[in-house]
């Protein structure tokens, strides 16, 4: 495979693993919600720095497909994989805003898992996406990803069961689920970006 690379490709290797690291730090800035006294106005803001700077490399990327006439990968799936990275931001950044903006009240028990879970697989995922460039040792990281997200979706569920349970008023339940739904969807899309590295090493074994 080294030999059909060029050097304009090794520049996919490098945004990938920035992309990555910055999921992760994502991640690491929304566990902050979990500390007693958060300063949610300032996750919030964090996380919308995060999310432009993911975008920001998510247009580097795309940049590098319209000019390279040779990639790494099958074009669809670089496209397919960088994407997937977005929405894990998009999900999160639109999660921490949405806290902010109603004023939602103190986060119930399962939700703090919902976000250490999220914490975990995208802690998986930049590492993994350091690892692209040799594609080496990367079946245990999608494993690991899709057995998080599973349990991800049991935590959903069950956070659902409670507030339904008639436990919160109705406005309060509304807006919990309405977080609850963004964790769920972040969740979904670090799954999707392991589905996407599978994808892109059964091609390449």
């Amino acid at each position: 495979m080294a030999f059909r690379l060029t050097p304009r490709d090794s520049a996919f290797y490098a945004m990938f693993t920035e992309s990555g690291r910055n999921v992760a730090e994502a991640a690491d800035v929304l566990a902050g919600l979990l500390e007693p006294n958060a300063n949610r106005e300032a996750v919030a803001k964090q996380l919308r720095e995060r999310e432009h700077a993911g975008d920001a490399v998510t247009h580097r990327i795309m940049r590098q497909l319209n000019t390279s006439f040779v990639t790494p990968f099958d074009r669809e799936d670089i496209y397919r994989l960088a994407g997937a990275l977005d929405d894990v931001l998009d999900a999160i950044e639109g999660a921490a805003d949405f806290i902010v903006l109603a004023d939602v009240g103190t986060l119930p028990p399962l939700m703090h898992d919902q976000i250490r879970l999220l914490q975990r697989s995208a802690t998986e995922t930049a590492e993994a996406m350091s690892r692209l460039a040799t594609l080496q040792d990367l079946e245990p990281y999608w494993i690991e990803v899709n057995r998080l997200e599973n349990e991800a979706d049991r935590v959903y569920r069950k956070l659902l069961s409670k507030l339904f349970s008639g436990d919160y008023d109705a406005l309060t339940m509304v807006k919990l689920r309405e977080v609850a739904d963004g964790f769920e969807e972040a969740a979904d899309a670090l799954e999707h970006v392991a589905h996407a590295v599978e994808t892109i090493a059964v091609k390449e074994s």
